[in-house]
């Protein structure tokens, strides 16, 4: 805004006292300063409004002028309130200086004109940021020149004192203005991208505002291919709602005007620009996977799918040579009711998890190939021959490292009509052990399906356990063996808190050993000994024989 607005305005009470000949310079912010030097407080712009607190004699006004017109303020405000007239020693080192200067009038309080300087420059900032988002929008439809979101949110963070973020469902941070601070913690950005998956799943309209350690921000969803918000309908929210990106403001969008909000709303279909590219170059890697997988599953013979493998190698992992090894992850949503498919929710949610720099390292993170096949997500993951000191066993993602961020995310996102389980294979080193992964990494899946929980992750490693077997036992017989075992300790411990089964756990886990067991409950080893004595005395089991701790240790992974 221009200073001759402020003139202009009869509500300010100011009164011009010198520089009518600078009366275009524009104001880009306020400050309230009665220091004697407040120069290390300016970056250029500002109108300085003063009660003279600072001025003992008349010397005190040239100095403090010169370090106000040195700092390239716009102009200076002093108040009547303190000394009933602004001296003329002042009004001189204005003139000097040629730095407008203005009275302010005792019945006007500072706070006034603040609030109005703030809400001008406030607006015309967001006007000047609303025609560069359309300019980049526009540049970016045409084409990549852009520069992709990163721009924008930084003109939020320049322009309007906003630090903004683009997330993922699952929590994973995607980008951000490099000008307001540094990112959101992973575990706060986790937590936002829970809130807002949990908002959404009830249908409200975003912006959705929530406080996360202390901070409040405002969660907008990020809608690519034309989508509108959902009104409520649960069938779109749960077909769409875990591959969409959010875009957290860290403010109160409570009280924003509609001006703002619609400008935040321009920048959302802005970045969705982007999303819906990334979709599309994800496309040709979705083709691949589907291919290998359809010659994997009707049994195509070795050398036709190495042929195929080494069509795609090039593709999904460019500089890794025609031979990775590769690993197979194969996940499944199931919804309540089952009218929704399943197997594109899948694909979206596996892309995203896998996507994740710490599991197929920073220079290949976005090299996943994925297909979906009924409502079964297949992910072919390529990954570095190892040495040959190594199997390849060892070697690529482990399920317990799929999950670690992302549960609870996905967990709201499902909220309690929605389950996802994921199995993994180990790795192998060409097309003769893809089929054996593809069904290891299945059979893996169904061990998760067997775990209490909205998100359950299973690796190859836990297929050579008995843990193997408990999914393919019918549910009646595990509930029935579980309850004949534990319902006598659970209705103890109900009774005397008594904490038999904390207890059964800790013992089990310590192999038998009561110094061990002792030492990690804090207990004494003879308060150990009376409980598991009256463990024993309930069930009519002796914990000494290894038939009835194999029993109990079944009993609580079953239950």
């Amino acid at each position: 805004m221009r200073l001759r607005a402020l003139l202009d305005t009869d509500a300010l009470g100011l009164t011009l006292l010198g520089g009518e000949d600078e009366l275009d310079r524009t104001v880009r912010g306020v400050m309230t300063t009665d220091l004697k030097d407040p120069s290390r407080y300016l970056s250029g712009g500002e109108l300085v409004l003063t009660g003279l607190a600072w001025r003992r004699d008349p010397g005190d006004s040239e100095a403090f002028v010169r370090l106000l017109a040195g700092a390239g303020v716009a102009a200076l405000a002093g108040g009547e309130a303190e000394l009933g007239i602004i001296p003329d020693d002042l009004v001189a080192a204005c003139a000097r200086h040629r730095l407008p200067l203005f009275a302010v009038h005792e019945s006007v309080a500072f706070a006034t004109i603040t609030e109005y300087v703030v809400r001008q420059v406030s607006g015309e900032r967001a006007g000047d940021l609303a025609a560069v988002v359309d300019r980049h929008r526009r540049m970016m439809t045409s084409g990549p020149a852009g520069g992709g979101p990163d721009v924008v949110l930084d003109l939020l963070g320049t322009d309007l004192d906003l630090g903004a973020w683009v997330l993922s469902p699952a929590g994973r941070l995607i980008a951000g203005s490099k000008v307001s601070g540094p990112a959101p913690a992973p575990e706060v950005c986790a937590a936002l991208a829970a809130e807002h998956l949990r908002a959404a799943r009830t249908g409200r309209r975003g912006p959705h505002r929530v406080a996360v350690g202390g901070t409040t921000y405002s969660l907008f969803p990020i809608r690519g291919d034309g989508r509108t918000p959902a009104s409520g309908g649960s069938r779109d929210v749960r077909e769409t709602l875990l591959s969409e990106w959010l875009l957290a403001v860290e403010a109160d969008a409570g009280d924003w005007p509609a001006e703002r909000l619609d400008l935040l709303q321009g920048v959302t279909q802005l970045i969705a620009v982007e999303r819906d590219r990334r979709d599309a170059e994800r496309v040709v890697r979705r083709r691949l996977a589907q291919e290998i997988l359809e010659l994997v599953q009707t049994g195509a013979a070795p050398v036709e799918i190495a042929a195929r493998l080494r069509l795609a190698a090039p593709v999904l992992l460019p500089g890794l040579g025609a031979a990775p090894h590769w690993q197979v992850v194969v996940a499944c949503v199931d919804w309540a009711g089952g009218e929704v498919a399943g197997g594109p929710v899948a694909q979206a949610l596996l892309e995203e998890i896998l996507v994740d720099p710490l599991l197929t390292g920073p220079e290949h993170s976005d090299r996943i190939a994925v297909a979906h096949m009924g409502d079964e997500a297949v992910a072919l993951v390529p990954l570095p021959a190892v040495s040959s000191e190594h199997d390849g066993s060892e070697a690529g993602i482990l399920a317990e490292e799929l999950l670690t961020a992302v549960r609870d995310p996905l967990s709201a996102g499902l909220d309690d009509d929605g389950r996802l389980t994921i199995g993994v294979s180990a790795a192998v080193h060409s097309a003769d052990g893809l089929r054996g992964a593809l069904e290891e990494a299945r059979h893996a899946r169904r061990v998760a399906g067997a775990r209490p929980g909205r998100v359950c992750a299973a690796g190859h490693q836990e297929l050579a356990s008995h843990v193997l077997l408990l999914p393919f036992v019918p549910d009646d017989v595990r509930r029935a063996f579980t309850a004949r075992l534990l319902d006598p300790l659970r209705d103890y411990d109900r009774r005397h808190r008594a904490e038999l089964i904390p207890t059964l756990e800790a013992f089990l886990e310590s192999d038998g050993s009561w110094t061990r067991c002792a030492a990690r409950l804090h207990l004494h080893v003879n308060t150990l000994r009376y409980r598991v004595g009256r463990i024993e005395q309930l069930t009519g089991r002796d914990l000494s024989r290894l038939e009835d701790k194999l029993d109990f240790f079944l009993a609580l992974r079953m239950g």
